[in-house]
């Protein structure tokens, strides 16, 4: 079987990446980043998200950004807004988070030589960060096959993203069918040490919609209604 790294964070959208890389046959090994993000319950759920879904490991690696500051998942004196879905770059964005985590994700590549790399992002429904959008993705899998050993010596690494161009309605459907169950997953940008989401914030926003659109009850544990 080929191995594949994928990046779990404990989300909705990881989850299902998850599921998918497995569905296609890849042996799957699960990274997840401690980041210093104010909502650490997500890396508990993708503990039993990784148990759940049979991985053959699972590391969690420790990069305390919030001593960088910069986003309102890393710095509690900026507020999550919890206002509304706004047009622009939202203050939850984090400066070089998925390049950071990917960095991680293609170092672990090279050492169980790996050639595939699944990371959840969305280019439809999501907040509008940098990172999440198709050209990004291109250029760091370019990227990948210039500064790797693994790849200079013939090997092509492919960043596999395959929520890129789906609604939130389309991965929950999708993840339904793949057996998901997202009551273990935590999305929410200030859930509390037991995973209860509030609700309010852009990620639940989105969350509720997308099972509102598909016509899914919506197993999220929410703290406001």
């Amino acid at each position: 079987m080929r191995k594949a790294i994928v990046l779990l964070s404990g989300g909705l959208d990881s989850a299902t990446t998850l599921a998918i890389a497995r569905d296609k046959g890849f042996e799957c090994y699960a990274l997840s980043i401690d980041y210093g993000q104010r909502h650490p319950s997500e890396l508990a759920a993708a503990l039993k998200i990784g148990q759940s879904m049979g991985v053959q490991a699972h590391q969690t690696i420790s990069v305390n950004l919030s001593v960088l500051g910069g986003s309102a998942l890393t710095d509690k004196s900026i507020a999550v807004p919890t206002e509304g879905i706004i047009t622009g770059i939202p203050v939850t964005y984090v400066p070089a988070r998925n390049t950071i985590m990917l960095s991680l994700a293609l170092a672990w590549a090279e050492v169980l030589e790996s050639h595939d790399i699944f990371i959840g992002v969305n280019a439809i429904d999501y907040s509008g960060y940098p990172d999440c959008r198709p050209d990004y993705i291109e250029a760091f899998e370019k990227m990948s096959n210039l500064a790797t050993k693994t790849a200079r010596e013939g090997n092509k690494l492919t960043l596999h993203a395959p929520l890129l161009n789906l609604s939130k309605k389309e991965i929950i459907c999708l993840g339904v069918e793949l057996g998901i169950d997202y009551a273990v997953t935590v999305s929410c940008y200030q859930a509390d040490e037991s995973g209860f989401a509030c609700g309010l914030c852009d990620a639940c926003r989105i969350r509720k919609a997308g099972f509102l659109a598909a016509e899914i009850p919506d197993p999220t544990r929410y703290r406001i209604c």
